[in-house]
């Protein structure tokens, strides 16, 4: 095959791997509780109450409107089977870039759970008009930025496992931010070196919450990386 071809060729591939890479998968709005996997990620929306709307896009990426809720929860990541460890699974981060618009209490955060013990964690890089607090534990820092680390009970409250008393465990950014780098696994480690045990691994999604308000969000990027 001479050179000339060959480039041909090179150039042919390339072009194929560029365009099947650009298609994007359709998109998809809910409005309802709902759970299942989308281009890639594992979704859901949860809510006790009000109106909500989800629309999930390419990858991780996702919007979200709410108002008149009680509670609200929306999510793009990975759920795991709670058969194993963060120390099994690797290195765990995520890098996002986010247009975040609360209309009272919410969060944008790093959300997720655990299993024996059973925990429910927040990595919380921006909120609205309430920063979330608790029994402080510590502070340290990551990612450009420091945390402070809190942890709250919650008594007879929904969890994974329905109607249930389980641990909180929060990482609050003192200044906040709607786009970077999450280096999840550091949490875990550090909350863990302060006595907060982390179970199997349930999740860990990229998440907007809001509680009693209203609000949007628009997650343009979203990548979850697991064991690098």
């Amino acid at each position: 095959m001479n050179l000339k071809r060959l480039r041909l060729l090179f150039v042919m591939c390339i072009g194929l791997v560029l365009t099947l890479t650009a298609v994007p998968v359709d998109a998809k709005t809910i409005y309802n509780n709902e759970m299942g996997s989308h281009s890639g990620y594992d979704y859901e929306l949860w809510k006790d109450y009000g109106n909500t709307s989800m629309t999930l896009n390419n990858g991780g990426a996702f919007s979200a409107g709410w108002n008149s809720i009680g509670n609200a929860l929306f999510r793009k990541g990975k759920k795991f089977d709670s058969t194993k460890t963060h120390h099994q699974l690797g290195n765990i981060s995520i890098n996002y870039n986010a247009n975040f618009n609360p209309g009272g209490n919410s969060y944008l955060c790093v959300y997720g759970w655990t299993q024996s013990p059973l925990a429910e964690y927040y990595i919380v890089d921006s909120w609205g008009t309430y920063r979330p607090t608790g029994a402080y534990k510590g502070s340290f820092y990551a990612d450009g930025g420091t945390y402070d680390i809190y942890e709250t009970t919650r008594v007879n409250q929904p969890s994974i496992i329905g109607i249930a008393t389980f641990k909180q465990y929060w990482s609050v950014r003192q200044t906040k931010r709607t786009s970077g780098t999450v280096s999840v696994s550091a949490h875990f480690k550090k909350w863990e070196s302060l006595g907060m045990p982390m179970g199997k691994m349930y999740e860990t999604a990229f998440t907007v919450e809001g509680y009693q308000s209203s609000g949007s969000a628009n997650v343009m990027t979203n990548q979850l990386f697991i064991g690098q």
